[in-house]
């Protein structure tokens, strides 16, 4: 993806705009900190919203507004017995309803701007309905749907014309302050586009941000801040906004802004990856591990053919999941193609190891799959496969089985001592 790193998506100053200026004041009031993972596609499994903490609520609500509704175009929505007839959600709602959106999990209609927006008082669709247990009456939708937007000063259109202002930063307080001319706003342009001309380079070289020591007294503060100072002398527009030339609660070079940047240059990349699949089939190959923090991780690869006839290969994402059982692997791969816009009727093939719990004959992750996608074809990871000749091999040789037999011994000691 190097294409991506030659230019600046204007998505990401758009991002650190306000957080940049309201980061200072956000760590003194409160020390909760915001876990991405709590950013959940699916409506029916989110925390509600009041349930976060004021300090992050902000920045929750706004990545659920770079994310947008939960709208699983493709899917099979299920049928299921409603008076006389069999009924379902119709994908052509979506095209009437920008606001809609529907839970794979619950099987049930929400509602984005009540979820993010509501007041604490108001009617029943406009609280509960749509924002806590979802709306699963088929029948009626379209009737519930017209009643729940209502008239001009309903609970919706209050929490749609918020979602607006919310949107619109420059009726935000951290952006009047921040700009009380144009020679601050060009000054605070011209600094994050270094900021991300240095995280760019970082990202794409493959290397770390941070150093042991960032004090100004250490003589190595890490690649970030020693690159960003080197930039700044060899460029004299950089060196006139950076560092002591830079507001105090704006510098731009805190942990938690390079991580936010780091995350909104991960989310470009992945909807480049998803813009270069468009509506092509495609197969995935996953693989789960345990992390330096002992936390799950399954990773996940898509392999499709492009427009030029090639075969590509794209690591999606690291999905954290709670254990390595097959629902936890099956909600975590169905929110992400969810959160991505990606139909499991796309789907032409999986490749997984040989471990139980994925290519289980009858409770398998490939089985569960298959359930839903008979063309989901599985093939045996051939890496896998090679790594298992190899193991078998390596101990038919009595040299090399005593070689990793000593060498797991002393690993074990050194680590125990």
């Amino acid at each position: 993806m190097e294409r991506f790193f030659k230019s600046i998506p204007k998505s990401i100053e758009a991002r650190t705009s306000s957080t940049s200026n309201a980061s200072t004041i956000a760590q003194k009031k409160s020390r909760v900190e915001f876990d991405p993972s709590d950013i959940i596609a699916d409506p029916g499994l989110r925390k509600p919203i009041e349930e976060y903490d004021t300090g992050i609520r902000d920045q929750v609500r706004r990545e659920y507004l770079l994310m947008g509704p939960c709208q699983p175009v493709g899917h099979n929505f299920p049928r299921k017995q409603q008076g006389k007839d069999l009924r379902s959600f119709k994908e052509v709602w979506f095209q009437k309803f920008d606001w809609l959106e529907y839970s794979v999990e619950k099987d049930a209609a929400y509602c984005f701007y009540c979820y993010l927006f509501k007041q604490s008082r108001g009617d029943k669709l406009g609280i509960d309905a749509f924002t806590k247990t979802g709306f699963c009456n088929w029948k009626k939708a379209m009737e519930v749907f017209t009643e729940h937007v209502g008239g001009v000063n309903s609970n919706h259109n209050n929490a749609r014309r918020h979602c607006e202002d919310f949107k619109n930063q420059r009726q935000s307080v951290s952006h009047i302050f921040s700009s009380h001319n144009r020679e601050m706003e060009i000054a605070y342009r011209a600094r994050v586009t270094a900021v991300l001309r240095v995280v760019r380079f970082l990202m794409l070289q493959g290397l770390t941000f941070r150093g042991h020591d960032e004090s100004s007294s250490s003589t190595n503060r890490g690649n970030f801040l020693e690159m960003l100072n080197w930039y700044g002398t060899e460029v004299e527009s950089v060196g006139r906004v950076i560092n002591e030339n830079a507001p105090g609660n704006n510098q731009m070079t805190s942990p938690q802004i390079q991580k936010e940047l780091v995350r909104a240059c991960a989310e470009e990349t992945t909807r480049a990856i998803i813009d270069e699949i468009g509506d092509s089939h495609f197969s995935i190959l996953l693989d789960e591990s345990r992390d330096k923090s002992i936390k799950e991780q399954m990773a996940v690869i898509v392999r499709f053919v492009n427009k030029q006839g090639q075969v590509i290969e794209r690591f999606l994402a690291v999905e954290h999941v709670a254990d390595t059982s097959v629902s936890s692997l099956k909600t975590a791969l169905d929110g992400l193609f969810t959160r991505c816009g990606l139909s499991i009727s796309r789907l032409r093939g999986q490749g997984y190891d040989g471990a139980s719990n994925m290519k289980g004959q009858f409770n398998g992750l490939k089985t569960l799959i298959l359930n839903e996608n008979p063309f989901a074809f599985y093939v045996h990871c051939f890496a896998h496969q090679l790594q298992l000749v190899v193991v078998s091999v390596a101990k038919g040789i009595l040299a090399i089985s005593d070689l990793f037999n000593y060498v797991t011994m002393i690993v074990n000691i050194v680590g125990a001592s």
